[in-house]
């Protein structure tokens, strides 16, 4: 039969394990009598309850103050699988599968394993939640967020950059990388998006006004961001490396009356500045629309690689 375990990925006890046993309910909450506690303001004495029956996992709500969330849903009672991230205070909580050696270990140790993990977590005190985005990707966090109508600011410190997306009650209204005011709050999110690893924190909200705010809802915002990526995945090998210098075919015989407005521009934009890279953050398409455009050039014979 299968075994499980509760993981911490953010938040206070992140690092931490609690084994599931099967057959059986733990109580989740701030008391100190329950069976897994979490010391935190947003969890409730007795937040919510775990059962393992049957060989499936089952979570409910105890009526929270704050509620219980499952892959981004505030939910009253539903079964979890393995994969599944829950959402409790601060905590994110994510449903893995265990050897059964890892099984045996008490719910004293398992709690005294938390709370060792809360210690290690005492230098970042303030920071309601924090992670990786290897552990659990953006768009996953995001939802989460979401659902949990989270306001604040999101950072994530990468290789590559130091992106920013700001929430209001689980509204995406302004992202940015590196403060730069040349990508678009739109094409930052985008981009933020497909970043693979780093850290990141949910810091205070931020009163900072912008000219430029994102309406459109956070689910939309994820499916578009979503297709992106895949369409991004696709052309994969077709994509110019971003470092690198490309200019003007010279003699450039193909007729520039030929391209439609769009793509002049960003033909312009290579003979401004050249290197991908800055071409993609001027452009003020999203990455996926410029590099579609620059594969087109690349391959008519627009634009050549300059050594």
């Amino acid at each position: 039969m299968s075994q499980f375990a509760l993981r911490f990925i953010s938040g206070k006890y992140q690092g931490g394990e609690f084994p599931l046993r099967m057959n059986r309910e733990i109580i989740i909450g701030r008391s100190s009598d329950v069976d897994m506690v979490l010391v935190e303001d947003m969890v409730s004495r007795r937040h919510a309850k775990i059962s393992t029956m049957g060989g499936e996992v089952a979570i409910e709500d105890l009526n929270s103050t704050n509620g219980t969330f499952v892959n981004g849903e505030r939910v009253k009672r539903i079964h979890v699988k393995v994969g599944d991230r829950i959402l409790i205070g601060t905590s994110i909580i994510k449903l893995v599968s265990v050897e059964r050696e890892s099984q045996m270990i008490s719910d004293g140790e398992a709690r005294s394993r938390m709370a060792g993990a809360s210690a290690r977590k005492s230098t970042t005190s303030g920071r309601p939640m924090s992670g990786t985005i290897d552990e659990i990707p953006l768009p996953d966090l995001l939802q989460l967020l979401s659902g949990s109508r989270k306001s604040g600011v999101l950072a994530v410190r990468s290789v590559d950059g130091f992106g920013k997306v700001y929430l209001r009650q689980g509204r995406v209204y302004y992202a940015s990388i590196d403060d730069s005011f040349d990508l678009s709050p739109l094409k930052a999110f985008y981009r933020l998006l497909i970043w693979k690893s780093g850290a990141f924190e949910l810091q205070a909200p931020d009163d900072k006004e912008f000219l430029e705010e994102i309406n459109e809802s956070t689910e939309a915002l994820l499916m578009e961001g979503m297709r992106q990526m895949d369409e991004l995945s696709r052309l994969e090998d077709e994509k110019p490396d971003p470092n690198v210098i490309y200019g003007l075919s010279s003699p450039l015989v193909p007729p520039l009356k030929d391209l439609e407005p769009e793509r002049l521009d960003i033909l312009q934009l290579v003979h401004n500045y050249g290197q991908i890279q800055t071409v993609l953050d001027k452009s003020p398409l999203a990455d996926l629309e410029t590099y579609e455009h620059l594969i087109a050039l690349i391959d008519k014979e627009y634009i050549v690689l300059l050594d």
